[in-house]
């Protein structure tokens, strides 16, 4: 029992020091990516589009998602003024795009969304700044 107790400390404080405090950001970022997840899987099930590789595709910009926040953190721990901005940054920015992705899944469903809750997301993305994909 000893044992588990310590690989279980040993992987919280590797997750603390990526992906920083399990406050109410990292929270919401790890709930709306497991929902988007879920209503991906949900509407390609409805269009009879399930794919294992579209699905591992998305896990692993999942992992992504969470490797950007461990490079915020990273940036906020080399950057001590920063007083944990960028990561903050990051989180929102992220709840956002699943958020959207998630109206957008549950959208194609035909489910009727809330306008103010897509204008509150959008507004939340476009202050995180621009998608870049290089």
């Amino acid at each position: 029992m000893n044992g588990f107790k310590s690989v279980v400390a040993v992987i919280g404080g590797i997750a603390a020091y990526l992906w920083g405090a399990w406050d109410a950001l990292i929270q919401v970022l790890v709930a709306v990516v497991v929902i988007d997840y879920v209503t991906g899987v949900i509407k390609a099930a409805v269009k009879g589009e399930l794919s294992s590789g579209v699905g591992f595709k998305g896990l692993a910009k999942k992992v992504a998602i969470f490797l950007i926040v461990a490079l915020g953190v990273l940036v906020d721990t080399a950057i001590p003024a920063t007083n944990g901005a960028v990561r903050s940054a990051v989180i929102m920015f992220y709840v956002a795009n699943e958020g959207l992705s998630i109206l957008e899944n549950i959208g194609q469903l035909g489910v009727p969304l809330p306008v103010v809750l897509k204008g509150w997301l959008a507004k939340l993305k476009e202050e995180g700044g621009e998608d870049i994909k290089e």
